[in-house]
């Protein structure tokens, strides 16, 4: 990893280089969505069975889309003691952070004769969309997690599952498993563009959600976008991306292994260390060196490094904090000495790793925090997958007649100004003869 004076120019080219990537997005991959968007909207079921057939399981039947009940018990079977422990767990983990993110119905009734209020109610049903993992070999466990668990505690009536099939036309039974513990209701076997459309709009056995949440590919991704507005989606999620702030109390080894941890990710990952101290920086690129060539995806760990990596020497601590601040990094380590003594510094980031022992993956599996995070700099605005992703607030207003008369002129002011003379007259027409006074 190649390393740099920050405050530089050559510092500032690298920071908007790797700042600036954002979400490849190809015209060709785009006209692709769109066609399959439209033609899922158009055949339904028809349209599913063609790509699923295609790309996944040759010959699949539209009765066979469902997860049937003894498929989750031939999953249950298959599955071994520590997974479950493991599972067990971050369930019990995840669901304790989520909790504390339900929001509450409130009134106010303050001004006299005025009663305001909000309910909080849950979407009806919600669509989470699990990655295959390369065809079902390396199953996205977490990504069932995280995303029926805030469905679930948000009070979602019904959460749906896709995941794209095995060409055995199964699904993977840690998915399965994982997916029957955390109380989705039922599973889909379709995966990439066509299960975004499904959920969207609806098939013949799939039905429309309200908000379609969990990560994928960027024909996944292109999907999630355009369908936006039709329903609600968590966000629009580009590479994975880590930033570590370090000082000289950091341990080389660690920050080089967190570093590769999210580089191995993808091409287009970043991978940033900040930190005060030049014997770290050193020390840090040599073991990344180390690490690496152990790697068995050494050779995406390598091209993300290459294009997206960098090690910025600063002269002090709050220099690094305010380049972390600038690129809003999806994760965030902090290794210092006291990292609660700076936290409180950091306003952009999508979550905030404290200390030696507190790595990405933590985060990643068993916590509790929700992994799916804002990226490409766009914790600036936006926030990780919440319990809120799948509420909706309906504001509740109630006048007395006395309160309404008392308020009426200004009303009716505003809406003169703004040239909305039916605005202004139905507030005129209820002061009847206090009108005319």
């Amino acid at each position: 990893m190649k390393i740099y004076r920050y405050p530089s120019e050559e510092a500032d080219a690298r920071v908007a280089a790797i700042s600036g990537r954002g979400l490849a997005i190809r015209k060709k991959d785009l006209s692709a969505v769109e066609r399959i968007l439209t033609d899922v909207r158009k055949n339904g079921d028809n349209a599913l069975i063609g790509y699923a057939s295609e790309f996944d399981s040759p010959g699949i039947r539209a009765d066979e889309l469902m997860v049937k009940p003894q498929e989750f018990t031939e999953a249950a079977k298959c599955v071994d003691r520590g997974f479950m422990r493991a599972l067990n767990r971050a369930k019990r983990q995840i669901e304790s952070f989520h909790r504390q993110q339900r929001k509450r119905s409130w009134v106010d009734s303050r001004r006299a004769g005025v009663f305001l209020g909000q309910i909080s109610n849950p979407v009806s049903c919600a669509g989470v969309y699990v990655p295959g993992g390369q065809g079902g070999k390396t199953p996205l466990v977490s990504s069932v997690l995280m995303g029926a668990i805030p469905a679930k505690i948000a009070g979602v009536e019904k959460v749906v599952m896709v995941t794209p099939p095995t060409r055995e036309k199964k699904v993977n039974p840690f998915l399965l498993t994982a997916a029957k513990k955390v109380g989705v209701d039922v599973v889909y076997k379709v995966g990439s563009a066509w299960a975004i459309a499904a959920l969207a709009y609806g098939t013949e056995t799939i039905p429309a959600v309200d908000v379609i949440v969990g990560p994928g590919n960027i024909y996944v991704t292109l999907a999630k976008k355009l369908v936006a507005g039709m329903v609600g989606i968590d966000m629009i999620a580009g590479p994975s991306e880590i930033l570590v702030i370090a000082d000289h109390s950091a341990r080389p080894a660690f920050i080089a292994a967190d570093l590769l941890s999210q580089a191995e990710h993808d091409p287009l990952s970043s991978a940033i260390l900040v930190t005060n101290s030049t014997e770290t920086a050193q020390a840090v690129s040599k073991a990344v060196k180390v690490q690496l060539a152990r790697l068995h995806r050494r050779e995406i760990a390598k091209r993300a490094l290459q294009k997206f990596g960098a090690i910025f020497i600063t002269s002090q601590l709050t220099e690094a904090i305010d380049l972390a601040n600038r690129i809003a990094p999806e994760h965030l380590e902090l290794m210092v000495t006291d990292p609660f003594a700076v936290v409180g510094r950091i306003r952009n980031a999508g979550a905030v790793f404290m200390g030696q022992y507190t790595p990405e993956p933590v985060g990643d599996y068993m916590a509790g925090p929700n992994h799916v995070l804002p990226t490409a700099g766009t914790a600036r605005f936006s926030s990780a997958l919440s319990v809120d992703h799948f509420m909706k607030q309906t504001s509740l207003i109630h006048y007395s007649e006395d309160a309404f008369c008392k308020e009426a002129p200004d009303i009716m002011r505003l809406a003169d100004i703004e040239g909305l003379g039916a605005h202004a007259n139905s507030v005129r027409v209820r002061l009847g003869k206090k009108a005319k006074a």
